[in-house]
This record gives C-alpha cells, structure tokens and sequence, in this order.
C-alpha cells in the first residue's frame, strides 16, 4: 500500500502554509491600523465600517467567492483592472487565493486587536502624551507593546482560519494541483474519488492542528490574565 500523503498532498500541504503564512502577514498590516482607528475613532462611519470588516463572519463563504469570482473574471471591475495593467485575470491564480483569504479572515485579525487596543483604557496614552510623546511614538510605543496578546491571538486564528478555507477557496482558485490546491479541496477531492485512506490522513491532520490551536489559545488567555496588574 501507497504512504498516503503522496507527491499531491504533499504539494496541497506546502501550498497551504503558504497562503496561510502570507494571509497572515497581510492582515497585521492591515488589520492594526484599522482596529486602532475603530477602537479610538468617534466617526459616525465607525459603525458602517466595522460591519463591513465583520461581514465575513456572517457572509456564506459561497456567496463571498461568488461575488469575489465575478469581480476577477474578465467582465469585473478588479478583472478589468487587471488586464488593463497586463497582469490577466486574478481568478484561479493563487495571487486570488490570497485576495479572497485576506478578506475573508479580515474579522479574525481586526476583531482581537481592537478589543485589545479598547481594553488598555486611554489612561496609558495619556500618560505618554503628558510626556511629549507624539501620537506616532505613543502608538508604536505605548499600544503596539500593550496590545502584543491581541496581535498574537490575530496572528494565531488568521492563519488557523486561512488553514481551513473550503469554499471560498474553490470559489475563487479551484483546484487545480500545483497552483491553487489546498489541504481542503485535497481532502474534497480525495472524497469524490472515495480516496478515504487518504482522505482520512489529511482531516485528521486538520483536526488535530484544530484542536492545537484551541489549546494554544487557551493557555495564552490564561496568561495573560496572570500578568495583568
């Protein structure tokens, strides 16, 4: 009997930690500034805008690719963009991949940083500007380090999140082997062919990863309610 993870889900597995690693880096860039401003802002679009962020929570992960799928295509606006630019259509090319994994697990990096940010109070800013610290200095130097669980949480469920993708996945990338397959469409596409050796290695993989990240979080909650004062 054949080892079951192949040349194929091997691929799938690198393929994956790939878009998760750079889904990831993507979204603390900039998924932190638009916390911050979320949770410091009285703008009356803070309200619209944080529900922009939140929707994918809520959104069917079909319906995001669909309507991502239909603004790469050719006929889209970004599509047209594109091709105007030389670069082709985005759509199943793992440049989409990464485009519709940033957006779909843009909540799972905003939301841990703005409640970070909002859990801080504004006592320790105030105490830096007291001192002359510039809004800048009092960002980088007060926020970021005091905000250091929520990033990590953020960094943590971003790429667990990217990890799992399935339909917005095949929305936007397909499947196509060396490109835009993932550990998920590789597991979909060990099912329909009743590959369930295979099948079974990869989802226990998953679950196992799954249950780790659990775990992870749950131990850096715990401490960081030990070290506050």
């Amino acid at each position: 009997m054949d080892f079951p993870l192949n040349r194929d889900a091997l691929d799938a597995i690198g393929l994956t930690l790939v878009l998760a690693s750079s889904t990831t880096l993507i979204l603390l860039v900039l998924a932190t500034p638009l916390a911050w401003w979320l949770s410091q802002t009285q703008s009356r679009w803070r309200a619209p805008i944080g529900a922009l962020a939140t929707l994918p929570l809520v959104l069917p992960p079909s319906v995001l690719g669909f309507y991502l799928l239909v603004a790469m295509g050719p006929q889209g606006p970004l599509g047209q963009l594109t091709q105007a630019m030389g670069w082709g259509v985005l759509s199943f090319t793992f440049t989409g991949l990464l485009i519709g994994s940033v957006i779909f697990s843009l909540p799972f990096a905003v939301q841990p940083v703005q409640h970070a940010f909002e859990s801080m109070g504004s006592r320790p800013l105030e105490v830096a500007y007291t001192l002359r610290a510039s809004p800048i200095d009092a960002f980088f130097t007060v926020a970021l380090p005091l905000a250091r669980p929520g990033l990590i949480t953020a960094a943590i469920l971003s790429f667990s999140h990217t990890v799992g993708e399935f339909g917005v996945v095949l929305m936007i990338g397909g499947n196509i082997p060396g490109k835009t397959r993932v550990v998920s469409t590789q597991i979909y596409g060990h099912v329909e062919a009743m590959e369930y050796a295979q099948a079974h290695w990869l989802a226990g993989g998953m679950l196992v990863f799954s249950f780790a990240v659990l775990l992870g979080l749950s131990m850096l909650r715990k401490r960081s309610v030990r070290v506050l004062p």
